[in-house]
């Protein structure tokens, strides 16, 4: 059981903020790492703000250059690219379900370096090559296929670096 009312009675409790109490905590959160306005939607929704006043408070936090969506799809192409190894295609798929443009899309899909982009891609299939236990060639070659689609890499570069490894090996 939580202690927090007990001990911070001029605190709200976990589920609800009043207006100027959420301002002042979306700072902090927005502050911290880039946000989308989908993101803040539903923070403010689990802390019981919705409609009109939530829009309110994103339009504030825009104003404050707080948020800005150009700078989040920048930031999180870069990030999942470079952290988790993502491909353009799960990138673009997370942005969109973030309910993020387009436009925006592209200019952060631009962040990654082709270059690095394909190395990376070479880094995973040789990585994930090494560690399929398959002895069929077709089955080990489906199995690498499939996860790096669900990284996001596209079909045709996948085909390349698999074949470029094959070739390697022979």
């Amino acid at each position: 059981m939580s202690s927090w009312g007990k001990y911070k009675p001029n605190e709200s409790g976990k589920n609800s903020w009043s207006q100027e109490e959420a301002f002042e905590k979306l700072t902090t959160f927005c502050a911290y790492q880039e946000r989308s306005p989908w993101e803040i939607r539903r923070k403010l929704y689990d802390k019981g703000i919705a409609d009109e006043p939530a829009e309110r408070l994103i339009a504030e936090l825009i104003a404050e250059e707080f948020v800005n969506e150009e700078r989040y799809a920048r930031a999180f192409a870069r990030g999942k690219f470079r952290l988790k190894k993502w491909g353009r295609n799960r990138i673009r798929m997370e942005l969109k379900m973030r309910e993020v443009s387009e436009e925006l899309i592209r200019k952060g899909l631009s962040e990654i370096d082709p270059e690095e982009y394909y190395d990376t891609l070479l880094t995973q299939t040789e990585k994930k090559w090494e560690t399929t236990n398959e002895s069929d060639i077709y089955k080990k070659k489906f199995k690498v296929t499939q996860y790096l689609m669900n990284k996001g890499f596209e079909m045709d570069l996948i085909k390349d670096a698999i074949e470029g490894l094959i070739s390697d090996q022979s």
